[in-house]
């Protein structure tokens, strides 16, 4: 059994290892992904090299840090060994990850706050995207967050070889550059989902939607909204004087409101009992309504008045004196029944535990190099050890059909709001 293993991860590695150019590369990274799989509680390279039969720490110090191989042919060449594996339920799940660092000089460390540990640390930031089901998933691209303090520096750009190119980029921009990337290697879009870090954000959303992507992003009730769409007077008063008024103002238009007032207005038909999933003490289910919603970011902040149409998703349990979770939508030409909505909001919770199988079982977060190259170099390597980990899974498993059952039965009415 562990010979056809290792005779299936010499023939996954050599459909990916071939972008890397030289044999002497290629052989290398066979062995640093074998020193990932192994057992061990530091995956960094010197404990790697003490467990590996030939391994060489230097050799492998190089391969990781200084090597020129690009990353980008290798993450592609890796989504399209994986990508059959999880269609046709896959969808896109953006995240953030963290990892605690001591020290100042590896690359993108900064004072910022890490999730890692609840606060802020010194730490670097990463984004990805994953192709992820409702049992697993496998990250396909990375994005490492690179701070003002390291863009604007050019003493620091130099020592660890940061590219001209690269400049400070937020977080919701660098995942959008990822899913631009991905789309770029010939995927199609596929749902995205997300939590509030990026649902929160309206340029995720829009930018999202003007790509083509349907999503399901996890947003803060403190979101407003209006309930039915607004429209300006017709036509915008006009003083006579200058150019006509584009913008109606504030008084001309209904005061947006939040989500969880608006949640809070439905009638007690519009809740219903929803199951999405088996847990380990029994099936999930909670209480759900969904109602269209037009968000007023834009024009809060000084924009048009130029709402799109989303639907929101609110949880309201039973327990609960007032809703807990709110989710925005957007998925055209997805089957939007209410449980198919729920089972894909609730559908990123496998994430967290990938990432820590990525930094507990495969070293995510062991790597100690410095260098722009070494970072992206290692986490294309660890996601091409967990990739194998993935499929080796599947080979025993079969994914699961879309869910497309009709929506259930109203729920019990809401509480009544307190205060």
């Amino acid at each position: 059994m562990l010979h056809a293993a290792e005779q299936r991860l010499h023939q996954f590695l050599d459909e990916l290892v071939i972008h890397m150019g030289r044999a002497e590369r290629q052989h290398w990274a066979g062995m640093y992904i074998r020193g990932l799989l192994l057992d061990g509680e530091r995956k960094s390279i010197e404990p790697m090299a003490a467990r590996l039969p030939g391994a060489d720490a230097q050799a492998l110090c190089q391969f990781v840090n200084q090597s020129p191989w690009p990353w980008e042919p290798v993450q592609e060449a890796l989504t399209a060994a994986v990508v059959d594996a999880l269609l046709p339920e896959a969808v896109y799940v953006l995240d953030a990850t963290s990892c605690p660092k001591q020290g100042t000089h590896s690359v993108g460390v900064a004072r910022q706050y890490c999730g890692a540990l609840g606060k802020t640390a010194n730490c670097q930031v990463a984004v990805s995207v994953h192709l992820g089901t409702e049992t697993t998933s496998v990250p396909l691209t990375w994005a490492l967050f690179l701070p003002e303090s390291w863009a604007t520096d050019p003493g620091r750009r130099a020592e660890v070889g940061i590219p001209p190119t690269v400049q400070h980029q937020t977080k919701p921009e660098l995942a959008l550059a990822c899913l631009d990337r991905v789309r770029g290697w010939g995927l199609q879009p596929r749902p995205v989902l997300a939590d509030s870090e990026f649902g929160n954000s309206w340029a995720v959303r829009e930018g999202l939607h003007t790509r083509g992507f349907p999503y399901c992003v996890q947003v803060e009730g403190t979101t407003v909204a209006w309930a039915t769409c607004p429209t300006p007077p017709v036509p915008l008063p006009t003083t006579g004087r200058g150019r006509p008024r584009r913008r109606p103002r504030r008084g001309e238009v209904p005061a947006p409101v939040n989500l969880t007032a608006l949640a809070q207005t439905l009638p007690a038909s519009a809740w219903r009992m929803v199951t999405w999933r088996p847990g380990t003490k029994g099936p999930l289910t909670s209480r759900f309504a969904r109602l269209p919603v037009w968000c007023a970011h834009a024009w809060r902040r000084g924009g048009p008045l130029t709402p799109r149409e989303e639907t929101c998703l609110v949880e309201w349990p039973l327990t609960q004196a007032t809703p807990t979770k709110y989710w925005l939508a957007d998925l055209r030409g997805e089957p939007l029944g209410l449980r198919r909505l729920v089972r894909l909001a609730k559908g990123r919770w496998r994430i967290e535990q990938d990432y820590r199988e990525l930094k507990d079982e495969l070293g995510l977060d062991h790597f100690e190099g410095r260098s722009w190259t070494g970072w992206h170099h290692h986490v294309t390597l660890v996601s091409m050890a967990y990739a194998f980990l993935v499929l080796e899974r599947a080979r025993t498993k079969t994914n699961l059909a879309t869910d497309l059952a009709p929506d259930p039965a109203p729920a019990p009415a809401p509480a009544a709001p307190v205060g």
